[in-house]
């Protein structure tokens, strides 16, 4: 058996000395060295022609001469005769007294297996590469189209707002529609930053239950006349946190789906389940929970099992041209695992399908603080503010104080968050308020808002952002978010509460 074996095997004493060495042991090592092995010789003073080769022999045998047991992969050989990748397992030689005399080495030759498996790994990484550039591809291609066709509404609209004799109903035709357009343009970009989880979202806690009631109404144009919506829903509250803009717009995504896969008519079941386990998902782990289990069932023609693993793909639609922009489930699933969740999708053809969101199940909100801000705003109606606007973009920042002073609060603007720290220290109580970008060079938004509130702990800050990764990755940062594109309506109501909480504190100090 020693000698039929194909595998290289040998004994060493502590010394390093060959005990024993099979053929095929001794012919590997003549072929890498030049040198045939014998026992009772020196299996280091055989390598002193390569130093490096005789170290790395020193370092393995060594470990096995002093009672280590241990498989390795190396390469051995000398670089101008052949080199070759090993798998060696070592064990302890004892004696017929069970006293440690030395080493035993079985080594296979694995150069051609790691070759192989480097082969594939190119080969997996050089078609991975393939997929990411279709998925580019097909996702630049599919924003390029959306956004001309937002773009064309923009500029025809615009073209005609330059004529002088333009009749005043036509001029408020072509201000809505550039108005809508700006917001269908942002809702896109949103879709997008949901997909790829880098939405900054504005999560709160609330009854997913209640919400569902309340967006029903919503549903009924949606879905259309000869569509039946039923909901089955819990009585118990089912609280969970997350952005309630996003959830409205991934259950609206979901019953687009639904009624366009029944053809515009039939049964769409609404069924929430509160308290339930996530399941393994495509592969990812599952968690005990508690989840809120949100299932949109529809009965309509259902989804091909080669289409199912892309249904979540940017752009990726079973739709026809102009039916969709393949936006809808990519959009869900962003807002679901950036939310803590997961979305899951059973479908067979002719029956239907369900697509199932899971949003992790949280403790219900302490009640008061929603009648306390809105009492501010009411107390904030009429209330100038002094404001410090921190923003880089020179277009964005003029077109904001424009907006603060048309709403006729005073403000000053700092280009940078150095610059705003530098104003702050140089009147600390000039300022009511701070309205801040987050993405910019130097301090970032959250930095500075971090900074404010340690130094001035009562003065309010407010952060504004069209995309931000840390805002992404840290929902938790305290702060109030107004998205860009804002409006000015939108930073009005975010000042308003600020005035209100000032206006009341000027009275209680009355």
């Amino acid at each position: 058996m020693f000698e039929t074996t194909s595998a290289l095997v040998a004994a060493l004493d502590p010394d390093y000395r060959v005990l024993a060495a099979n053929r095929a042991y001794a012919d590997e090592f003549a072929r890498l060295y030049g040198v045939r092995p014998r026992a009772g010789d020196d299996l280091l003073a055989l390598l002193d022609a390569v130093p490096e080769e005789r170290e790395a022999v020193r370092s393995l045998w060594g470990r096995a001469v002093a009672g280590e047991e241990f498989t390795v992969v190396a390469e051995f050989g000398d670089p101008e005769r052949r080199r070759a990748s090993y798998e060696i397992r070592f064990t302890v030689l004892h004696d017929g007294d069970g006293r440690r005399i030395g080493a035993f080495q079985y080594a296979t030759d694995v150069t051609e297996r790691l070759r192989e498996q480097a082969q594939l790994a190119r080969a997996e990484d050089a078609l991975r590469q393939a997929q990411k550039m279709e998925a580019v591809g097909q996702l630049t291609g599919g924003v390029a189209h959306d956004f001309n066709n937002l773009l064309t509404i923009i500029r025809s609209s615009v073209d005609f707002l330059r004529r002088p004799d333009l009749a005043e109903e036509r001029r408020r035709r072509y201000l809505d529609a550039v108005s809508d357009t700006v917001d269908r343009a942002a809702k896109l970009t949103g879709q997008l930053l949901a997909f790829a989880r880098r939405q900054a979202l504005a999560p709160e806690v609330f009854d997913i239950g209640a919400r569902l009631r309340s967006v029903a109404e919503m549903l009924d144009p949606v879905t259309g006349a000869r569509i039946r919506v039923v909901m089955r829903l819990p009585d118990v509250p089912c609280h969970v946190r997350a952005d309630v803009s996003q959830f409205e717009t991934a259950l609206i995504n979901m019953a687009v789906n639904a009624r366009d896969a029944m053809r515009g008519e039939g049964t769409l079941v609404l069924h929430l389940e509160c308290g339930r386990p996530l399941p393994v998902i495509r592969g990812h782990a599952g968690s005990p929970g508690p989840f809120a289990v949100l299932s949109v069932v529809d009965e309509g023609a259902g989804i091909a099992p080669e289409h199912i693993d892309r249904i979540f793909e940017p752009f990726f639609t079973t739709k026809e041209v102009g039916k969709g922009t393949g936006l809808g489930l990519s959009q869900v699933i962003g807002f679901a695992k950036q939310s803590g969740g997961d979305v899951a999708v059973a479908s067979r053809l002719g029956e239907g399908t369900t697509v199932t969101l899971y949003l992790p199940e949280v403790a219900p909100p302490q009640a008061g603080g929603a009648t306390d801000a809105a009492a501010a705003e009411d107390a904030g109606d009429g209330c100038s503010l002094c404001v410090l606007v921190v923003e880089d973009n020179l277009e964005v920042g003029r077109f904001c104080t424009q907006i603060l002073e048309d709403l006729g609060h005073a403000c000053v603007w700092a280009h940078n968050a150095e610059a705003a720290l530098a104003e702050m220290e140089r009147s600390p109580d000039r300022f009511d308020a701070v309205f801040s970008d987050v993405v910019m060079p130097g301090i970032g938004g959250i930095a500075l808002a971090r900074r404010l509130r340690d130094q001035h702990p009562d003065l309010p800050v407010i952060l504004t952002s069209g995309y931000s990764d840390v805002l992404a990755r840290d929902d938790a940062h305290g702060f109030p978010l107004v998205r860009k594109p804002y409006s000015a309506s939108q930073v009005a109501q975010a000042l308003r509460t600020i005035a209100g909480r000032l206006s009341r504190r000027r009275s209680d100090r009355r």
